[in-house]
């Protein structure tokens, strides 16, 4: 059976401090890329393929709008994003819907929550129930529709892998990672899921990147990592770790499901990261410090950020420890 890559190809990347004892190890594999692709720091294995879940959707953004998707401003951003299903979330998904003339019911990704609270608090205040708006591939799916109806493709199916869209988008991926799609699967919010390795995805993503400042570049993959930097808020959710990097630090953030994050800085550095148990927890405290450890990032202006979003250890409600790197990162700042 196909399958990532394992415990023994894996290294330590941060461990749970809890009163001077490790509780918790989280393992995976990371890369960091310089800008012209060549490998600058390779920890496990990352060259296995690996399912990018979320991290895919500045990729599915683009082909979108190479499908003539007319999308502005935040709407991009949304179409690249993993919201939280704020109300200003849920109203720039809406207005991308009404654009493209289809309703909250063509969408396909299930109902949810919003994981914002004010907009869960409104939702039940108002005597609504989970929403397909609400749900974090909500501008994806949007998108999606959108190029449906700019190019007469049926809205029904477009999440089925033969759909017009979505082989545009498995060519968007492979140019882009510069590999072939290793497994097909089927990602939580319905949409077709390619694997590729780590390596790949760092590749991918540091040339949406580098895009807005390379003459060469499809001028639309240029507008992806502009909103995206623009619109941070949107990518995610004020206040969340992805758009609290974007903001302060001015890179590309993209978190996924099952512990997989990349990063990729204005000049095409680039990195991606899979914690192998899934637990996204400690992702931005390594992928920040991998970054820095390769000078695409001031250390001095990362301190601050993992202050915002690296959660402490509490216990009675105060701090007694902390999640720290493990050696092997660790290494790398010597």
């Amino acid at each position: 059976m196909p399958a990532t890559f394992t415990s023994t190809s894996a290294v330590d990347l941060a461990v749970l401090e809890r009163n001077g004892f490790i509780e918790s190890r989280h393992i995976g594999s990371a890369v960091v890329l310089a800008a012209d692709g060549s490998t600058v720091t390779e920890l496990g294995d990352v060259h296995a393929p690996i399912f990018p879940r979320s991290t895919l959707k500045p990729f599915q953004a683009l082909a979108a709008m190479q499908s003539g998707v007319p999308l502005r401003g935040a709407q991009v951003a949304l179409a690249a994003a993993s919201h939280v299903g704020s109300r200003e979330h849920m109203d720039v998904v809406e207005s991308m819907l009404t654009a493209a003339g289809v309703t909250e019911d063509d969408l396909q990704c299930p109902p949810d929550w919003p994981q914002d609270e004010e907009a869960r608090n409104w939702l039940l205040t108002t005597g609504q129930g989970r929403r397909r708006l609400a749900f974090n591939c909500s501008g994806k799916h949007a998108a999606f529709l959108w190029a449906c109806t700019e190019n007469s493709w049926d809205t029904k199916t477009y999440l089925d892998r033969d759909h017009p869209l979505q082989k545009r988008i498995a060519e968007v991926i492979e140019e882009y990672t510069g590999e072939q799609v290793q497994h097909w699967a089927v990602d939580g919010c319905g949409a077709p899921l390619g694997a590729v390795s780590l390596t790949g995805l760092a590749r991918g993503i540091g040339r949406i990147a580098k895009a807005p400042g390379d003459k060469n570049a499809d001028a639309r993959a240029a507008t992806v990592a502009t909103a995206m930097l623009d619109y941070p808020w949107a990518v995610h959710g004020r206040g969340r770790e992805n758009s609290v990097v974007m903001e302060d630090l001015g890179i590309i953030a993209k978190n996924g499901a099952e512990g997989v994050l990349v990063m990729a800085a204005p000049n095409g550095v680039s990195m991606a990261l899979k914690m192998l148990d899934g637990n996204i927890r400690a992702t931005t405290l390594v992928g920040l410090t991998l970054l820095a450890a390769s000078g695409a990032l001031d250390a001095e202006a990362v301190a601050p950020v993992l202050e915002k979003v690296v959660q402490p250890v509490l216990g009675g409600g105060v701090p007694v420890g902390k999640l720290r790197l493990a050696a092997p990162v660790m290494a790398l700042l010597d």
